[in-house]
């Protein structure tokens, strides 16, 4: 009866309906809305319930032509009508009347569904509508998973998407190579589109004939139209590969420029802090943001944005191409964009999961590795060869099934992905097949359709790994821009001080000075130190006996008091000028993994041959330089590792003789050499500190009994006993006990 009622209309050209599942099949005129065609079945149902229920309700049932139905006991037998229920036989008006009820509201369930359906496909078929859709998801999508990985991976991120412009600073003065770096992608990317929009076309030549298009350009027949469109492919083969390659070697050199760019910056910058600010952020943290933080940058500006403007660049020639050539196949170009953007982000995150798996047994397996390599004696030792190969054999099989399970991963996760992309080349075939069949889209505007989606969404699945690199790169910048806004030493501007002008007397004026978090070093302490003189400085560890040295080269700054050099403040001294006039020998000196004659010329680099071994014989270091094989050309290895701690002193004590500053600083400087390379050292530095300031810190007193004048200090820094040598054995006090129970040891040694 639906079907009768639906038939009638003039606007269905057939209906049909299954009396099993109660679904409607419709045909209709295209120009029909859908929403029409849903209020035509929706009366039909209506009017077809209506109907059953008169018939069954007027019409009497015969109960000799219905044996079947046997009336009800006392009540409505013989009345003509139909009982409301019975024991057998088939139901009663009201009972069919509630079956028809259950059957006729699935269908229309159903046919609510199909109407639906169709209603969603028809907005859906609004191209600004799916597009509008797709971007919005795509657009809730990439937000989740913003705050999702700056909130796990990237601590601090957050605060520097806040910048303005946060690319704008990292790409900084070099905005021509971007601009140049980007055109080159965008020609390139539209290239490789127009080279798989050609194909189809060649495609569609071939099987249907001679295009239309070309025709009405002046190039006839498919002899003629078919080099034609090979050679534009080709053509568009060749600019895809030379721009490709353009693009790439200039997104990469704009990266390394930028790297080198802020590497250089940055390490001038460091270089220009105060020593106690590179003290608290630590050598190894600086480090990182000087090589792999900033090195991020590089890598995400060479790497990435080139993804990126791809990526744009592809969706920026999809949306218009649909929109004029085929706006009812918007939608299926348009719907898997937020489903592959989700799974892009999604298979991120777990491969980023997997990784940090797999990585955990790669550190224990190459720790292992390591840490057997270097106690290979310890091994030996113990004959324990066969439990280490063992032990290494079962972190090796952990971390080679830790990586099947991520490779498995990787894989199903890259498949699905592709899977996904390929979903709307399937969708543009089926559906823009049937649109050309059916008339309403010409082949050639089909033809060139066919691969875009694909080639997109392709690029696409790129967007979580774009994302998270972005977000590191935001905290890598987070870092650097931390490191650069430290602030440097002052005193660079402050009056030049000629070196030869200096005379070197040095006073201390009941200076204060405490570390952070620590009890004052230094309380009120004063002392004097006579220019052209030598003058030792002794005391039990933590006196603050270094801490005066670090005061007078201003790596650190008293807190109450004032540190004068031939009367002036050092703080009002220019900084290169004061660190100039200072030579300090520490106890444990750096030396750099060069030669050993390039270690002695570090701040000297003119200094001539001779002035180079007369500086070493005075440390007393030419002796063992010229026992070694290849003498002054001879690699100290890392730190010096190739030399004793007594060889690397008297190196670093020749790079400061052959500086000949007016003011030397020797902090420990001879601990490691024995007594009588020490004594052989203190001759040379009697003729070499003559009309020179000699600052002699040292434990052993050995090392200050020639001085001029000898301080010892007590707690928080005070001047407990001064005078010379002899004078302060006079006195009986500290000085002469610690020289007691030290010259006690040497004879028992």
């Amino acid at each position: 009866m639906v079907e009768r009622f639906l038939n009638e209309d003039v606007s269905i050209v057939e209906a049909r309906v299954n009396p099993v599942t109660g679904s409607v099949l419709v045909l209709h005129a295209p120009n029909t809305p859908s929403r029409f065609i849903a209020g035509l079945v929706r009366d039909a149902v209506t009017r077809s319930l209506a109907c059953t229920d008169a018939e069954h309700t007027a019409a009497p049932v015969d109960a000799v032509n219905h044996p079947d139905i046997r009336p009800r006991q006392g009540a409505g037998a013989g009345d003509g009508r139909v009982p409301l229920g019975g024991s057998g036989g088939r139901p009663g008006p009201a009972r069919l009347g509630k079956w028809s009820a259950v059957l006729l509201g699935g269908g229309a369930a159903a046919v609510a569904i199909t109407a639906c359906g169709k209603f969603a496909l028809t907005v859906l078929g609004q191209p600004l509508i799916s597009l509008g859709l797709a971007a919005a998801a795509t657009a809730v999508v990439v937000r989740k998973a913003w705050r999702r990985q700056a909130d796990r991976e990237q601590p601090g991120s957050r605060e520097v998407a806040m910048w303005r412009r946060p690319l704008r600073r990292i790409v900084g003065r070099h905005r021509r190579q971007l601009g140049a770096a980007t055109a080159l992608s965008v020609f390139a990317q539209l290239a490789e589109i127009t080279l798989y929009a050609l194909v189809p076309s060649i495609v569609l030549v071939l099987a249907r004939g001679e295009s239309a298009f070309l025709a009405r350009l002046g190039v006839a027949g498919v002899a003629t139209q078919l080099p034609v469109l090979v050679g534009a492919a080709a053509l568009a083969c060749l600019t895809m590969a030379a721009l490709g390659y353009g693009a790439d070697v200039a997104w990469r050199r704009l990266g390394q420029t930028i790297e080198d760019d802020w590497r250089i910056r940055t390490y001038a910058h460091v270089q220009r802090l105060a020593p106690v600010d590179l003290e608290n952020e630590r050598t190894s943290r600086v480090n990182t943001v000087l090589t792999e933080d900033i090195s991020q940058l590089g890598s995400f500006v060479g790497t990435n944005l080139h993804d990126v403007v791809q990526l744009a660049t592809s969706l920026a020639v999809l949306v218009p191409v649909y929109l004029l050539l085929a706006p009812q196949l918007a939608w299926v170009a348009f719907a898997p964009v937020p489903l592959v953007a989700w799974l892009s982000f999604r298979s991120h995150e777990r491969a980023v999961a997997d990784h940090v798996a797999s990585g955990k047994h790669r550190w224990r397996l190459h720790n292992r590795m390591a840490d057997n390599l270097q106690a290979h004696t310890t091994i030996k030792v113990t004959c324990t060869e066969t439990h280490e190969t063992t032990r290494v054999s079962e972190l090796s099989r952990e971390y080679r099934d830790a990586n099947r399970s991520t490779d498995r991963s990787a894989a199903a996760q890259t498949q699905i992905l592709r899977l996904s992309a390929c979903s709307a080349l399937v969708g543009t075939l089926l559906l823009g097949g049937r649109a050309v069949l059916g008339g309403g889209l010409p082949a050639e505007a089909f033809g060139p359709l066919i691969e875009m989606p694909g080639n997109a969404l392709g690029k696409l699945t790129r967007l979580g790994t774009i994302t998270d690199q972005y977000q590191r790169t935001l905290a890598a910048l987070g870092r650097v821009q931390a490191l650069n806004d430290l602030p440097v030493e002052s005193g660079a501007d402050l009056p030049h001080l000629p070196t030869q002008r200096v005379k070197g007397e040095i006073e201390l004026r009941k200076v204060t000075f405490a570390y952070p978090g620590r009890q004052a070093t230094l309380r009120s302490t004063s002392l004097a130190i006579a220019a052209g003189r030598t003058t030792g400085i002794v005391g039990p560890t933590g006196a603050g006996k270094s801490t005066i040295a670090k005061l007078l080269m201003r790596f650190r700054h008293a807190d109450q008091g004032q540190v004068l050099l031939d009367g002036v403040d050092v703080r009002d001294l220019g900084l290169s000028d004061l660190r100039h006039a200072i030579g300090y020998v520490t106890q444990e000196p750096f030396l750099f993994d060069s030669t050993i004659a390039e270690n002695i010329r570090y701040g000297t680099f003119h200094a001539t041959d001779a002035q180079l071994i007369a500086a070493a014989h005075t440390a007393g270091a030419h002796s063992f330089i010229a026992d070694l094989p290849a003498g002054y050309d001879t690699l100290v290895g890392e730190r010096g590792a190739a030399l004793s701690g007594g060889q690397k002193q008297r190196i670093a004590l020749a790079r400061t003789i052959l500086r000949d500053p007016p003011i030397v600083i020797l902090d420990e400087a001879t601990s490691a050499v024995d007594n009588e390379t020490e004594a052989s050292i203190q001759r040379a530095l009697q003729v070499f500190g003559s009309n020179r300031t000699m600052i002699v810190i040292a434990h052993r007193l050995a090392t200050v009994r020639g001085a001029d004048r000898i301080y010892v200090l007590g707690d928080s820094g005070l001047v407990t006993e001064h005078g010379t040598h002899e004078e302060l054995l006079a006195l009986g006090g500290t000085y002469t006990n610690l020289w007691t129970l030290q010259a006690g040891q040497q004879v028992s040694a």
